[in-house]
């Protein structure tokens, strides 16, 4: 993991060469479509006020839970038991992206949605708060996963299904299960080797029109490799990169690979 003045200097370089996050420039009309209408979209969504309560619910539980860690675990918290205030602060994507996420989902329209890393469920949240799409969300902590599914409850999110254990194990059989999925969302793992086993793996039930969506591709020199690799695939169309996500695509209809480096 980058330290957070490595970080901090690489997003500066991100900052100060990206394309400005207005579409100016961008040639590309699907670009273009999703800056203006997903990027930069200003509405204030109904669920947005209702997960961001919950958010701040949890902000403030100071409860005590043993935490299974399966990833490449965290600096800013480094102990088995955690407080639920603690997890919410350091591992949970903040507003702006998890609204982002609902966004993308909103404007896409996935009928099935992985997600790998459930945490306590506010992404999660967000990604099925339209009630639309169906979401298995993949959790390796048993305690986590148990505090996530009562947040679900809490919101009414009855079309999200959470899924306990590794992620070796359960990703295979969620995708038994499925004949394809139109978006995945893949956190909870920031090793270079696990990620391109799952890309590869999430591959085989992917379609044309299928996103896949990897968090934290700058985190560390492994993160920035295994992006520039699932980059560098063939069935890869187009990436986004906004830094602290990156977006890939599949579609058949681009004459050639398009990489973005977009202002967010």
């Amino acid at each position: 993991m980058y330290t957070r003045f490595q970080l901090a200097k690489k997003y500066l370089h991100y900052y100060v060469n990206a394309s400005n996050g207005k579409g100016y420039g961008i040639h590309s009309p699907f670009v273009y479509d999703f800056i203006k209408n997903v990027l930069n979209d200003k509405k204030n969504y109904q669920c947005y006020g209702q997960i961001e309560k919950l958010r701040r619910q949890l902000l403030q539980d100071k409860k005590v839970i043993e935490v299974e860690d399966f990833g490449a675990g965290s600096l800013a918290v480094p102990f088995r038991q955690k407080k639920v205030s603690d997890i919410t602060r350091s591992f949970l994507k903040s507003k702006k992206f998890a609204r982002l996420l609902f966004r993308i989902v909103n404007h896409y329209k996935p009928k099935t949605i992985i997600e790998l890393g459930t945490s306590l469920g506010v992404t999660s949240a967000y990604l099925g708060a339209n009630k639309t799409s169906e979401v298995f969300t993949l959790e390796g902590s048993k305690n986590v996963a148990a505090i996530a599914e009562n947040n679900f409850k809490k919101l009414d999110l009855q079309n999200i299904k959470a899924v306990l254990g590794n992620f070796d194990d359960t990703l295979p059989q969620v995708l038994s299960q499925l004949q394809k999925f139109d978006l995945v969302f893949v956190d909870g793992n920031h090793r270079k080797s696990p990620v391109l086993n799952y890309f590869q793996q999430l591959l085989q039930k992917s379609t044309d029109h299928s996103i896949f969506i990897f968090d934290d591709i700058h985190w560390s020199v492994e993160m920035e490799e295994a992006w520039k690799e699932i980059q560098q695939h063939p069935s890869v169309t187009l990436t986004i990169d906004l830094f602290f996500i990156g977006l890939v695509f599949f579609k058949k209809d681009f004459r050639a690979k398009q990489h973005f480096v977009i202002r967010f």
